[in-house]
């Protein structure tokens, strides 16, 4: 969580952001942040490594960032363990969590969600915290090596917690402000309350999305026409992100089965859409596990391999082939990024400060598993 200016009171017109527009990088270019150049650090919290694709971020004018969360200590330490309930208000108040290998668990406005590997959420500035996460034991170097996957088995579910997290625009740029804190939860009521806030910059139609990977919409289907080559048949995934943030960002998991087995959760009954490899205004591929190859808008091609992202123009890049066993995630960074404004670092501040204070409604459930659903907290 960021570190801020206190401020004691509410203040009154920080309902949007007011700082510079978000603009994407619609030029012809190409940026690749290789896994061999990767750095891990703990930026935010101590259990908790991360590794930023920093030369996409810069390149696309910082505008949005992918980084890889890998859990690297154990829940029980006295440094570790639940966070606070906090929001993220991000501009669009987009957050984007893929896990690629463990367990976790996530409460997101007082109820709660048990994940693994390929489980999508997205949510847009949503009361909610991470209540537990799965630790290997084994050390640092051994973590960060463990193969990650988005298809749900015994083996990678008793590895490290790790995930996919993406944001627009740097999360030391936009408030995160604590809405309770740590040693001030109490278990028995505080997670069976809702929030609502006026703080926030999401789009209309925005609001909270969980993938299951093993649900009939989450479901692979076979990549028709031949237009990326492999030694496998090729498989999409649609992880249905696109409504759900706004029409901020689509996203896509293109995929091939391990040779003689078959490893992906399919669907034979249609086609996937080809459609997905002409959206964005810039095009993020972040390589989860085998080989990839690509061309750029001259001609040449290269290979991508795990832990490898490249981010680039919309006809900047083109995935030509695909290894058998992979798994590759696209993003596509929509028009819309183009509405979106930033924080001022006053403004930033000042709601950091405010904390607690910028709720201005709580519904209390019976149980966890009743009420309304997340997502639906604005009036």
């Amino acid at each position: 969580m960021n570190v801020h200016a206190t401020v004691g009171s509410k203040s009154s017109g920080l309902t949007r952001p007011d700082g510079d527009p978000i603009r994407l990088n619609t030029q012809d270019f190409v940026a690749i942040d290789r896994d061999r150049e990767a750095k891990y650090e703990a930026t935010y919290r101590p259990q908790a490594l991360y590794n930023r694709a920093n030369e996409g971020f810069q390149a696309n004018n910082e505008a949005f960032l992918l980084h890889e969360v890998a859990t690297n200590l154990p829940i029980y330490r006295d440094d570790t363990g639940p966070t606070d309930f906090h929001l993220h208000l991000p501009p669009g108040g987009f957050q984007l969590v893929l896990v690629t290998s463990g367990m976790f668990t996530f409460d997101y406005d007082g109820r709660l969600y048990y994940v693994g590997p390929g489980a999508v959420m997205l949510q847009s500035a949503i009361v909610h915290r991470q209540l537990f996460y799965t630790w290997s034991g084994l050390s640092t170097n051994e973590n960060l090596k463990t193969p990650q996957t988005v298809v749900p088995d015994a083996i990678s579910m008793g590895y490290s917690g790790k995930f996919l997290e993406a944001f627009i625009a740097d999360p030391t740029t936009f408030p995160n402000p604590t809405i309770v804190a740590q040693d001030q939860i109490n278990e028995a009521e505080t997670s069976r309350i809702a929030w609502s806030h006026s703080l926030h910059d999401r789009p209309a139609g925005a609001g909270f999305w969980l993938q299951d990977p093993l649900t009939l919409e989450a479901l692979f289907r076979p990549l028709s026409g031949g237009s990326v080559k492999s030694p496998m048949p090729v498989y999409v995934r649609d992880i249905g992100i696109e409504a759900p943030s706004g029409q901020l960002v689509t996203g896509h998991i293109i995929a091939t089965d391990p040779a003689g087995h078959a490893l992906l959760p399919k669907s034979l009954s249609s086609a996937a859409d080809t459609s997905l490899f002409g959206k964005g205004e810039v095009v993020i591929y972040r390589v989860i596990r085998g080989t990839a190859e690509f061309k750029d808008s001259a001609g040449k091609t290269f290979e991508l391999a795990t832990g490898d992202t490249v981010t680039a123009g919309r006809a900047s890049v083109s995935l030509i082939g695909i290894g058998e066993n992979t798994q590759v995630l696209r993003l596509g960074l929509l028009k819309g990024m183009d509405n979106l404004r930033g924080w001022t670092p006053t403004q930033r501040d000042e709601i950091d400060g405010l904390a607690g204070e910028i709720i201005t409604r709580k519904d209390v459930r019976p149980l966890r598993t009743e009420g309304m659903p997340v997502g639906y907290l604005y009036e």
